[in-house]
């Protein structure tokens, strides 16, 4: 017998044989069946002049249900433009075979890069510039040789080598997502690296400022300030000796240069470097003191307003007046978007000095900030773009009197 239901980790977890077929309930056609045995593959149903397809688009362990439903989704896009995709990936495999597409490197220059260019053309080539870094070792190698046994060989040399075990968790993932897609493409039958398991890792530390640390930061910020408003007053007094043409006076602005507006406005919202070095000025609403994160920006795809508390807002005032109020929040000279700051950064923490925090730790400060002014995790989820609230646990631990208080209920 069939059932309904989304397609999703849930449902799939709670797939049993005696089901045989799941229909997702959102997209039409859309569906996973599962052997006996208990293996799951994952299908696309359509009808194409007057014939009737069910077209694998893979299979669990293989590939996720997410990407099964990202999978669908592009397929019955593709059929709805009258694009018989099961012929597709036959001519497909056809060409992969003339092109001998046999090794990651090939497999990532025909296939791979050209189709992650096609999607997301503003991570891509990071993307695949880590990839290769990462895994060059594996370049050459057979798509079909690349296995679990190897890739838990190099996972042991990095983590012996002191790699965190996120970072290498995030690597792994990148290779695994890149090898599932060869699968799907039918370059190769299928792949083992869903043995190699990711590290658990011990998410309940947060790294965020103490009192003291925040005021050595902005202390810090403020000195550099000076010191860079001084140094171009220096700058123009030997120009003017000179009869050289003067550089703009940095007094008249608030903010020498953008490092500290940036770093308060982290503090205040908790953006991600990203999000605010893509951030642009049609995004903020001073008047209603509110910005928007833009869903192409976001690292979760979707969009999210953030209110300004008044540190936020006087901030972002103060840089209008000191840079406009038209493009990017925070451009170069030439209006096209800062593309780093870490080392500036690095200078104001070894000014400030504090040790062990990065850039993304003043997010965690504050969401941690929050979480002990007893704001609720889901309001906390909200304003950080957490898809669900499991990263955002993390920061409960710093709430130890919502605990106590709930065991007080019964005492």
């Amino acid at each position: 017998m069939a059932i309904k239901g989304k397609i999703n980790v849930t449902t799939i977890k709670s797939f049993r044989p005696e089901d045989k077929r799941l229909n997702d309930t959102e997209i039409a056609g859309f569906h996973a069946r599962i052997t006996p045995a208990g293996k799951i593959h994952y299908y696309l149903f359509y009808r194409l002049d007057g014939k009737q397809v069910n077209y694998k688009l893979g299979t669990e362990g293989q590939i996720t249900p997410a990407i099964a439903r990202d999978l669908a989704k592009e397929k019955a896009g593709e059929v709805a433009k009258g694009i018989n995709v099961q012929q597709k990936k036959k001519a497909v495999r056809e060409a992969q075979k003339k092109a001998a597409v046999s090794t990651l490197e090939k497999f990532i220059e025909l296939q791979y890069q050209p189709w992650l260019y096609a999607r997301n053309p503003k991570t891509a080539h990071s993307f695949i510039r880590d990839l290769k870094v990462n895994f060059g070792h594996l370049m050459n190698h057979q798509l079909s040789a690349i296995t679990a046994w190897e890739i838990e060989k190099w996972r042991n040399d990095k983590k012996n080598s002191g790699i965190k075990p996120a970072t290498i968790n995030r690597r792994l993932t990148s290779l695994k997502g890149c090898m599932s897609r060869a699968v799907e493409w039918g370059v190769i039958e299928s792949h083992d690296l869903n043995k190699v398991k990711a590290y658990q890792e011990d998410n309940s530390k947060v790294r965020y400022l103490n009192a003291d640390e925040e005021s050595r930061l902005r202390a810090a910020m403020r000195q550099r300030d000076q010191d860079i408003k001084q140094q171009r007053d220096s700058g123009n007094r030997f120009r003017q000796e000179r009869g050289y043409e003067l550089l703009p006076d940095l007094n008249q602005r608030h903010f020498a240069d953008h490092l500290e507006p940036i770093v308060l406005l982290a503090m205040n919202t908790g953006m991600r470097r990203g999000e605010l070095l893509s951030l642009k000025w049609s995004s903020i609403d001073l008047e209603r003191k509110n910005l928007t994160v833009l869903s192409e920006n976001a690292k979760s795809g979707k969009s999210r307003h953030i209110p300004l508390n008044t540190e936020a807002h006087n901030t972002l005032s103060h840089w209008m007046q000191d840079t406009g109020s038209t493009g990017y929040v925070f451009k170069n000279p030439d209006g096209s978007p800062l593309k780093e700051i870490r080392k500036s950064w690095a200078t104001v923490i070894e000014s400030a000095g504090i040790d062990n925090f990065r850039f993304h730790d003043l997010r965690h400060h504050f969401a941690s900030k929050l979480v002990m002014a007893r704001v609720d995790l889901n309001t906390v989820r909200e304003l950080l773009g957490h898809a669900d609230l499991a990263m955002t646990l993390r920061y409960a631990h710093l709430a130890p009197e919502h605990k106590a208080a709930a065991v007080n209920l019964i005492g």
